[in-house]
């Protein structure tokens, strides 16, 4: 155990079948780096009855749902009052993941946009945070996100955040946050390390995105929340912090951002 770290992982898929009969050890391992407490995200509505049973069987386990912008073109677009119902669930604890990507299904992004906007105006109604997922739609993402924005304000995050610097500054120009996941260990993330390094610290949340994307040391193998612990230690080279300040201000921007997994939640004031 490490008591004097308490680390969280934003944005991690438990339900996935990479963990299948082993979930109990694989929440004990992540326990045991540190990593207090896991979102696991719900990504087509399918599953969200087995995303929401993950997260009422263990202590420290919260979930958020939504429809992946890869997956959008495949299920009925979501209704926003579904989303909202959802959100009465005390381990409810934001939206999506949803967003656009481009890189793989750009055929669809007139359907991810729709997509994307309901999910907006449930973060908007409920004001939990929107969960962004962007990728080779920077452009659009920061138009969408900043109209959206000064039309009626709502928190976000941009999660496993690997876009460019554009696109981070509009974002945290609305006061959104970014997620660094594993990808930023990596040797040849260097241009992903300075848009880091150049972002206010406190805006900065750690996330596995396991099963992918696994950091350096284990890269290329299964990711774990557990391995958060080794995102963190990078940040705190990155930021030239001992791990515990990391930690400890990583912990209190995840605290003000997803505010009902917080130790004392409390819906933030307007």
């Amino acid at each position: 155990m490490h008591p004097d770290i308490r680390l969280t992982d934003s944005h991690c898929h438990l339900d996935f079948p990479d963990f299948a009969g082993e979930l109990p050890q694989v929440i004990a391992r992540a326990r045991a780096a540190g990593v207090a407490r896991m979102v696991t995200i719900c990504t087509r509505m399918g599953t969200e009855p087995q995303v929401r049973a993950i997260a009422e069987a263990h202590d420290g386990v919260f979930y958020a749902a939504g429809i992946h912008p890869m997956r959008a073109a495949e299920e009925p677009l979501i209704r926003v009052d579904d989303l909202i119902a959802l959100a009465q669930h005390p381990k409810f604890v934001g939206i999506g993941e949803t967003g656009l990507d481009y890189h793989y299904t750009a055929d669809t992004a007139e359907v991810q946009q729709t997509s994307l906007r309901r999910h907006i105006a449930a973060a908007q109604e409920t004001g939990l945070p929107l969960i962004i997922h962007a990728r080779a739609a920077d452009a659009d993402m920061a138009a969408i996100l900043t109209a959206e924005y000064r039309a009626s304000p709502f928190s976000c995050v941009l999660h496993c955040f690997s876009s460019g610097p554009e696109l981070a500054r509009a974002a945290l120009d609305l006061g959104f946050y970014l997620s660094m996941s594993g990808i930023a260990t990596f040797p040849k993330s260097g241009d992903l390390r300075d848009i880091f390094a150049a972002a206010p610290l406190d805006r900065i949340i750690l996330e596995t995105d396991s099963p992918y994307l696994a950091p350096v040391p284990y890269r290329g193998r299964r990711n774990e929340p557990g391995y958060t612990r080794h995102t963190a230690e990078a940040a705190a080279t990155l930021y030239g912090l001992p791990l515990a300040d990391l930690a400890a201000i990583t912990e209190a921007n995840f605290d003000r951002l997803f505010w009902k997994a917080a130790p004392n939640p409390g819906k933030p004031a307007a």
